[in-house]
C-alpha cells in the first residue's frame, strides 16, 4: 500500500480504456474477414476468376464499424456504465449483493480460468516471432512513458498520473480476453493469453508498478 490518493474517476477511466481496445480489435478482425472473402466475377471469356478490385470494393468501412460497435460484449460493457451513471447510488444499492459479495466469488473463478488458460498457452509463445516477445516487454515501457508525458502536460496529481501510467502499460487481463474468446474465436489464444498474462502482467507486477509509482511521485508529486 503506497498510501497515494487518487480520483475515483480513474476507475471509470479504466473501463473506458477497455472500449477502444475492443472496438479496434473487432474492426481489424472484421476488416481482415471481409478482405479474405473471395469474390467470383465473370470474365469476358465466360471464365470465372478472382478480382482483387471487386474484393477491395466489398470491404465497406460502414459495415465494419457497424459490426464492431454493435458487438454484444462491447454493448454490454458500455451499457453497464450508462446504467450505472443513470441510476447512481440507488442502482448501486439495489445491485450490491450481485456487484459486491457475489461478484468477488465469480471473479475468483474467472481469474482461475484465465490463469489456467495462460498456463496452457504460455509454452506455445516460445515458438512465436521474437518481435512479439519484444513487444510484450517493451510496449508497456513505451506506453507508460507516453502516459507520464500526458499526465505532466495535463498537470495531473501523482496518484492519477501513476494510475494512468499503470493502466497504459497494462494489457487488458479480464475484459478483452473474455470478449476475444467469443467475438473472435479464430484468434490465437496463445498470443493474447500467453503474452498478456504470461509476460506483460508479471513484469508489471514485479518491476513496472514500483517504477511507475516512483516516477509519478518524483515528477508529478
Amino acid at each position: 500500500n503506497q498510501h497515494i490518493t487518487y480520483g475515483g474517476h480513474m476507475a471509470a477511466a479504466m473501463a473506458l480504456m477497455e472500449s477502444p481496445a475492443i472496438i479496434m480489435a473487432v474492426i481489424l478482425a472484421n476488416s481482415l474477414r471481409q478482405k479474405n472473402i473471395p469474390q467470383m466475377v465473370s470474365l469476358g471469356s465466360g471464365v470465372a476468376g478472382l478480382s482483387s478490385q471487386a474484393n477491395k470494393q466489398s470491404v465497406s468501412i460502414g459495415k465494419i464499424l457497424h459490426e464492431s460497435f454493435t458487438d454484444g460484449a462491447q454493448l454490454l460493457l458500455l451499457g453497464a456504465m450508462v446504467v450505472g451513471l443513470i441510476t447512481g447510488d440507488t442502482g448501486k444499492a439495489a445491485m450490491q449483493p450481485f456487484s459486491s459479495d457475489l461478484f468477488k466469488g465469480m471473479l475468483s473463478f474467472f481469474l482461475l480460468d484465465m490463469g489456467l488458460m495462460a498456463a496452457r498457452n504460455l509454452p506455445q509463445v516460445q515458438g512465436k516471432s521474437p518481435v512479439l516477445i519484444a513487444y510484450a516487454v517493451l510496449a508497456p515501457i513505451a506506453h507508460a512513458s507516453l502516459a507520464l508525458a500526458l499526465a505532466f502536460l495535463l498537470d495531473l496529481p501523482a496518484g492519477d498520473g501513476a494510475l494512468l501510467m499503470i493502466l497504459s502499460a497494462s494489457a487488458s487481463y479480464i475484459a478483452v480476453p473474455a470478449v476475444l474468446r467469443f467475438a473472435l474465436p479464430e484468434a490465437n489464444p496463445s498470443l493474447y493469453f500467453g503474452l498478456s498474462l504470461g509476460i506483460t502482467f508479471p513484469l508489471n507486477i514485479l518491476i513496472g508498478i514500483p517504477v511507475y509509482v516512483s516516477l509519478a511521485q518524483s515528477l508529478l508529486g
